[in-house]
């Protein structure tokens, strides 16, 4: 369902809020959840996978079968899933957190404001921005 006009202009006024506030928090929520795997993620995620490889293929042809199941082969299996999944999972959870914590704001106002921030968070900043704008029209 499309979105009227007057929920529109209120969304693109909430949008330059954001950019106006924090361009760089704003520009990372843009460019999606997904984000792209930096070279050297890439380097370790093919290099795990190429362990699980050998791994996997070892364990099929070696003779060493405890109970008759391949335990080296298992283990190669979920060491190229973890190369999988470290390779899908982007950025790490240290760029994260300086994405959310580690930009300060420059001369937003008064000391009683950036109280405000620490108990309230993002979320409820843009609310009550919200219900304030929405209060003037």
């Amino acid at each position: 369902m499309p979105l009227s006009e007057h929920e529109q202009r209120m969304l693109e006024q909430i949008e330059s809020a954001l950019y106006a506030e924090d361009p760089k928090f704003a520009s990372h929520v843009r460019g999606g959840r997904l984000r792209g795997a930096s070279n050297r993620r890439r380097l370790q995620a093919a290099t795990l996978f190429v362990l699980g490889l050998v791994l996997l293929v070892a364990g099929v042809a070696l003779p060493i079968k405890p109970g008759g199941f391949p335990i080296i082969s298992l283990l190669g299996f979920i060491i190229m899933f973890g190369a999988g999944v470290l390779l899908l999972m982007g950025t790490s959870r240290a760029n994260l957190h300086s994405v959310d914590g580690g930009a300060k704001p420059k001369g937003t106002g008064s000391g009683k404001s950036s109280g405000k921030r620490k108990s309230g968070g993002f979320s409820a900043r843009m609310e009550d921005r919200f219900r304030r704008r929405f209060d003037q029209q």
